[in-house]
């Protein structure tokens, strides 16, 4: 990214370890940032900037940007959903077909000497209904993953005539009427904070697995473990919880580990991983790659 923003002309500073306060205080020297996650760019930031004409996050989401104000002191916004989604989609998969394999627990009792194949008899993904919510770049991705399950594969989106042949678009009641699956791909944003709640997972008229790659603060946690207490969710693949902090390098920001994420690792039906399921070593470069071609499209040179 570096060299290629310079080879057109623009003059890059690198610094990774600035405190917002410390770049407020300069920030007004700049035409654009490129940013990740480290904190919030906020109306204070945005009017320290006063010459900034883009801000540019490597990643898919702009949660961590006001993006009314941002829009209105006409600030331009970059983002790569494009980089990742295949990393995403693949995670995904592979997270459900753990699940629905009992891949976790099969492998950690062969590992303790146990050879238990009844009790680690599968279920195929063959045949069944996968509803996925959120039906962007990453629904999209994940939905063209499943082609060859011959699976019948649903979409929920806020937005119209988003379906494609991958998926059919339906009414968010008829997914949680037909879904065997749940694959959230959403951004985090008012209307889906605490989205799956426990009414939410009630409303679903069969117990289902559950995989969520969008955000963590979408999902109550106490209430996805009654959910996995109780059957109603038969496993769960989990990227990202609602305890990470903005920048996503640490788990919680309390000292005490919360209750529901006790269960949650010691859980049999439950994967965990540390939010990297758009963070493979290809997407890496898709994210940069895509970033530098959407900012030279804007702003070719100096």
């Amino acid at each position: 990214m570096i060299e290629q923003l310079a080879a057109a002309g623009h003059e890059n500073i690198e610094n990774y370890r600035i405190s917002k306060s410390d770049t407020e205080a300069i920030i007004g020297d700049y035409d654009g940032i490129v940013i990740r996650s480290r904190f919030n760019i906020d109306k204070q930031f945005l009017d320290a900037a006063t010459h900034l004409k883009f801000i540019a996050r490597v990643g898919a989401g702009l949660e961590s940007i006001d993006i009314p104000y941002a829009e209105e002191k006409g600030v331009y916004l970059i983002s790569a959903p494009e980089g990742n989604r295949n990393a995403v989609s693949e995670h995904a998969l592979g997270m459900l077909l753990s699940l629905m394999n009992k891949l976790r627990q099969a492998d950690a009792e062969v590992r303790s000497g146990l050879w238990n194949r009844e009790a680690n008899r599968g279920l195929e993904l063959d045949g069944r209904t996968v509803g996925i919510i959120g039906y962007g770049h990453m629904g999209k991705a994940f939905a063209k993953k499943l082609r060859g399950f011959n699976c019948e594969v649903l979409c929920y989106d806020i937005l119209e005539n988003v379906g494609n042949d991958d998926a059919r678009q339906v009414s968010l009641e008829e997914l949680k009427k037909k879904a065997d699956v749940l694959s959230l791909h959403t951004p985090w944003t008012p209307e889906t904070n605490k989205m799956v709640d426990a009414a939410f997972i009630q409303a679903f008229a069969k117990p289902f697995y559950f995989i969520n790659t969008a955000r963590g603060k979408s999902v109550v946690t106490a209430d996805l473990v009654s959910a996995l207490k109780e059957g109603k969710v038969l496993g769960a693949g989990l990227d990202v919880l609602e305890y990470e902090k903005l920048s996503f390098e640490h788990l919680f920001t309390e000292t005490q580990m919360p209750e529901p994420l006790q269960y949650l690792i010691k859980a049999p039906n439950v994967l965990l991983s540390p939010h990297v399921a758009g963070w493979t070593v290809e997407s890496k470069i898709k994210l940069s790659q895509i970033i530098v071609d959407k900012i030279l499209a804007r702003f070719p040179n100096t």
